[in-house]
């Protein structure tokens, strides 16, 4: 990624965003739980390593199933944020560290999870620095919450607004099209949704790395148009935003 494109480091992008990530980014379903038993990939005795753990949203589905789980989180607000958060969980681990050098013991690991940052890692180091951690055997799951693109008015119009005020947004999403040079993988896709006011969807809006925040010219024209946006979509106050959460489950080779 050229830092023309990129003009914040990726792992310091979300440090002004800490406090939207925390309150209004989407929880992840617990059908992945689910799932992975089902796969016989998980047990509750199953060691984690969640790669760009950030404030701990994914990582506490699997403490909450009993799991040992290491957040390996190299932005030092995101994980301070999480290490405030998860402070009651024994089974939780908190670590500086990248996708790319995670700090772990080698073949210490039995499933890598990352949710909403594979897209941000260096596809070959981060392999190999994988491979390095995980027992033989061991799985990886890289996980979104996508939001539906089209087929709905709000859809539409939200992703339009996104594409208009959204600096590098292209870019991070061609990124996930690099789960296909990492590694073969099944797919499975669960519903997800938020159900948000103003406030709620104002600030899930803003915990997007690339959208701009209040020290930026454009931001009080692009803060009415969302409110516009969101008066139009709007049902008794709220509206729903629909994900579609996809989870792409395989081995390195």
């Amino acid at each position: 990624m050229s830092s023309k494109k990129y003009a914040i480091d990726p792992k310091k992008r979300f440090s002004s965003r800490v406090e939207n990530y925390i309150k209004y980014r989407p929880s992840y379903p617990l059908e992945i739980i689910k799932f992975l038993k089902e796969k016989n990939i998980l047990a509750k005795n199953t060691i984690i390593a969640d790669i760009g753990s950030g404030t701990g949203i994914l990582t506490k589905i699997f403490l909450d199933n009993g799991n040992h789980v290491y957040g390996i989180e190299p932005n030092k607000d995101m994980r301070e944020a999480a290490e405030k958060i998860l402070h009651g969980y024994i089974n939780f681990t908190s670590l500086e560290g990248s996708a790319e050098s995670t700090g772990l013991e080698e073949y210490s690991i039995e499933l890598i999870v990352a949710g909403q940052a594979f897209h941000w890692f260096d596809v070959e180091r981060t392999k190999r620095e994988f491979k390095r951690i995980l027992k033989p055997n061991g799985n990886v799951a890289l996980i979104w919450n996508n939001r539906g693109k089209a087929g709905t008015d709000f859809n539409n119009s939200y992703e339009n607004f996104i594409l208009k005020y959204g600096i590098d947004v292209r870019e991070v999403r061609k990124n996930e099209g690099n789960v296909d040079l990492f590694f073969n993988y099944q797919k499975e896709t669960f519903y997800n949704f938020q159900e948000l006011d103003f406030t709620s969807f104002k600030g899930r809006v803003l915990s997007s790395s690339y959208i701009p925040l209040a020290d930026t010219p454009i931001f009080p024209k692009m803060i009415l148009e969302l409110e516009d946006l969101f008066n139009k979509h709007q049902r008794k106050g709220i509206i729903r935003i629909e994900y579609d959460t996809e989870i792409y489950l395989g081995k390195l080779e």
